[in-house]
Formats: C-alpha cells, structure tokens, sequence
C-alpha cells in the first residue's frame, strides 16, 4: 500500500524542477562569463589607451608586421602612436569614403617613402564630399614631411555594406595592397598610419583635417551580466514555488 510519503513524492513536480534547476545553472555561468568579458574589456581600453598617448616610435618592419597576431582580439600593433618621415608621392593618392563627426566624404590617402626606399600608406586626415582626387593630391605637401599618428591594419575587400571597386576607383576601406597595385606603386608596408600631426612645408587651400580616428570598443558587458543573473534569480524564485506548490498540493 502506498504511503502518504509515496504519493507526496509522486506529485512533486520533478521535470519541471529539474528544467528550472538547470535554467538556474545556465543563466548563472553566462552571468560568469560576462563578468570575466567586462573584465576582459576594461583591460584591453586600457592597454590601448596606454598606446594611443605613449611617445611615439619608428613603425615595426614589415617582417614583424607581417607575424603579428591578434592579441586580445585587435592586431597585435594597432592603434600603436608612431613616427615616420619621408616625402608624399602625391600623385598615388586616392580616396576612400568615410563617415566621420564632420560629415560624409573622404579619408585621403597617400604614400610616404622613407630615406629607405620603404612606402607606407597614410590617412592623412578627412576632406568633405565633392573632394575630387586631384584635389586631394594637390593637398600633399612637398620636401621632407614627418608624420606622427595611429598605426592601423588594412582593411581589405571593402566595408560591410560595399565592396571595393579597384577598376572604378571606388574605395570603401583602406585596402593598402589594392590600392598600391592600382597606383602601380609597388611593394607598400601592410599597414597604414592616420595622421594625427603632420610637419612639413605649409600647403595653401583646401588641407585634410587629421586626428579622427575612433577608436570604441563595445563595453556593455556589465548590463548583460545582470540581465543573466536576473534571470538566474527568477529561476530560483520559480523553482522554490513550485516545488513548495507540489508539497501543498500532495
């Protein structure tokens, strides 16, 4: 004969308290798991804030351009502050579309070579819509120039929404290697530096306004912790009523 035991145990609501249990689990290891990203993050915008403001340096050589890795889930030297020197080749310019807090335009990029025959492509800053690309190779200073700014990564194949046309001459990111190899100006470093001071001979009219690059990382790592630990607490909060509920119903 069944005891009064036996049929309150067999009314528990086991599937569901175990659903919930496992809920509860879950929702309490993503929280984890967010806290550990927030963390993550906070030190990653630290470390580039670091290398935004440190004194600047000679930009790495390719080789090493060439093996760096990602490191905490950016290129290994961007965003590093360096210093290059070298004369313009004007008239390897061209355009890429931006979209910047001054409008919508162009990010003007032009080759610099180095003393040592080295060319390394350079945003030299934001000109308005309407900039023609002879109009920005006239911006390009002549003599010595030396350049201080943000190392960056190419950015090959174009932007999310639109792909580069080399053949058009349509750029919609910062492609060093296609744009060397339709400016037929050889071999280019893998990398590009945005302006941030450029010193050299004063250039009269229009001029590409340097110091915009953006550099935001998503931080809402804390948020979502809270959201998975609200959920963990309503988890538990319905797993104790129902498994009171299947007590008093028994």
């Amino acid at each position: 004969m069944r005891t009064e035991t036996d049929r309150t145990e067999a009314r528990r609501p086991w599937g569901l308290a175990a659903f919930l249990l496992v809920a509860l689990a879950a929702f309490v290891a993503l929280g984890l798991w967010q806290v550990q990203r927030m963390h993550w993050k906070h030190a990653l915008i630290a470390r580039v804030e670091t290398r935004v403001h440190a004194a600047p340096v000679a930009v790495p050589d390719d080789a090493r351009l060439n093996r760096a890795s990602m490191a905490d889930g950016i290129p290994e030297f961007a965003y590093l502050r360096v210093k290059i020197a070298g004369t313009y080749e004007g008239r390897a310019t061209a355009l890429v579309r931006a979209a910047t807090e001054l409008g919508t335009g162009y990010w003007t990029m032009t080759p610099i070579r180095t003393a040592e025959g080295r060319q390394v492509w350079i945003n030299r800053g934001f000109v308005p819509a309407g900039t023609t690309r002879e109009q920005a190779a006239a911006t390009a200073p002549q003599g010595r120039v030396e350049v201080t700014g943000l190392l960056r990564a190419s950015e090959p194949g174009g932007s999310v929404l639109q792909s580069n046309q080399p053949g058009a001459d349509r750029w919609y990111s910062r492609d060093v290697k296609a744009l060397a190899i339709v400016r037929g100006i050889g071999a280019v470093a893998p990398t590009f530096v945005d302006a941030q001071v450029e010193q050299a001979a004063p250039v009269q009219g229009l001029r590409p306004v340097p110091g915009l690059t953006q550099i935001h990382f998503p931080d809402s790592h804390l948020t979502y912790a809270l959201t998975w630990f609200a959920m963990a607490a309503m988890s538990a909060m319905a797993l104790i009523f129902v498994w009171r509920r299947g007590r008093w119903t028994a």
